[in-house]
């Protein structure tokens, strides 16, 4: 992947949220769907780009899937770290962050057909 294609991946909004999330720690789609606020449908799609770029790792727990962005690009890492380190100055990304510490509280929301939706 090169710079561009980062770039244009991270260019939306809600891809860069989710990827700052699962970059971070694993989560499965209803602790995404709490943390940012957002529709399952919408984060599925999001995950579903990602898996097809091969950029996220997926691991079903008993009914949960849970999501992990692959560590295997250096630029996409060197890139992903910065706006981390950098995330006071975005608030957006800074309560994603506040809620990430809370994301137990969202596990409940995942439903069977919600994970059919991205299987």
């Amino acid at each position: 992947m090169d710079l561009t294609a980062i770039f244009k991946l991270l260019s939306d909004e809600t891809r860069l949220r989710v990827i700052s999330l699962i970059y971070q720690e694993e989560l499965c789609v209803c602790e995404l769907c709490g943390i940012l606020e957002k529709p399952q449908p919408k984060i599925s799609k999001v995950l579903s780009k990602l898996r097809d770029m091969d950029l996220v790792t997926d691991e079903r727990k008993e009914k949960f899937v849970f999501y992990t962005l692959k560590k295997t690009n250096p630029l996409l890492n060197h890139t992903i770290e910065f706006i981390l380190n950098q995330q006071g100055d975005y608030p957006l990304l800074e309560n994603d962050h506040q809620r990430l510490q809370n994301k137990e509280k969202y596990i409940d929301q995942c439903s069977l057909e919600a994970l059919r939706e991205i299987s």
